[in-house]
């Protein structure tokens, strides 16, 4: 018999979330990021979280909410991105921040939850990832506090690799189009961005779904995420499902 994961709110869903917790958080931008679930974890009051997110919201938005708050210690990301307080914090020394290239960020939460603990790439090479010296943490009067160390550098078939180490976390949450009451997701176009290997590197990993639907309903070749990487699931109510943001609107005047 399948273990049904749907849990009764987001506030259940992130209740025992403790202080200092590491947390990654799926989406791009505002794109695909699990508002509500930020959002009871806002009303829920854990502090000194450890972030992994490829940005951390926007001012007013998403992490962001999280932010202004001062409820988070430390981030790893690969982009700081429209948020002036994010800014604010990592360069006056509130906030530790291991600025990361994107793509090795997406791989490093993938073998996270794959159970490889470390692989080398050739991103990096030749720069500050790869040689030390990346300003991690800022004194007040802009000196460096804490500073990225030195990563082992190999050769494999004539290529310079940096070797990264995966990440795994305490918690993730992901934003999905729809899951079945197993955890077994399926995400919308540009929204699955980096929800799936979010997802892969929580232990404790929280779905937000737009839509549940029943084990069987979805095509197995459909599935983008499987519910095995899933430990709690919350169905959204259709107004929810349809609250979604972007972080700029541009718009400009047909021609005809």
């Amino acid at each position: 018999m399948t273990h049904d994961k749907v849990v009764a709110s987001a506030a259940a869903a992130v209740a025992d979330v403790k202080d200092g917790s590491s947390l990654a958080v799926g989406g791009f931008g505002l794109s695909g990021i699990p508002w509500f679930l930020i959002e009871a974890l806002l009303e829920q009051g854990a502090s000194d979280l450890r972030v992994v997110s490829n940005n951390c919201g926007v001012d007013g938005a998403g992490l962001g909410l999280l932010l202004e708050k001062g409820r988070i210690s430390r981030v790893i990301a690969s982009y700081v991105g429209e948020n002036k307080e994010f800014a604010r914090q990592y360069l006056s020394g509130e906030l530790t921040v291991e600025l990361t290239p994107q793509g090795t960020l997406a791989e490093r939460m993938r073998a996270g939850g794959s159970g490889v603990g470390a692989f080398y790439t050739p991103t990096g090479v030749g720069t500050l990832v790869a040689e030390g010296g990346l300003p991690w943490r800022y004194h007040p009067d802009g000196s460096v506090a804490l500073a990225s160390p030195p990563k082992e550098v190999r050769t494999f078939h004539d290529v310079p690799m940096v070797l990264e180490e995966s990440i795994v976390t305490d918690v993730s949450l992901v934003r999905a189009a729809v899951a079945d009451r197993a955890g077994n997701c399926v995400f919308h176009a540009a929204a699955r961005n980096f929800n799936p290997p979010v997802a892969m590197a929580g232990r404790m990993t929280i779905v937000e779904a737009e839509k549940v639907v029943e084990v069987g309903a979805l095509d197995p070749d459909a599935v983008h995420l499987p519910g095995v990487f899933v430990q709690r699931v919350v169905e959204l109510t259709p107004e929810q499902a349809a609250h979604k943001e972007i972080e700029k609107r541009t718009i400009r005047e047909r021609v005809i």
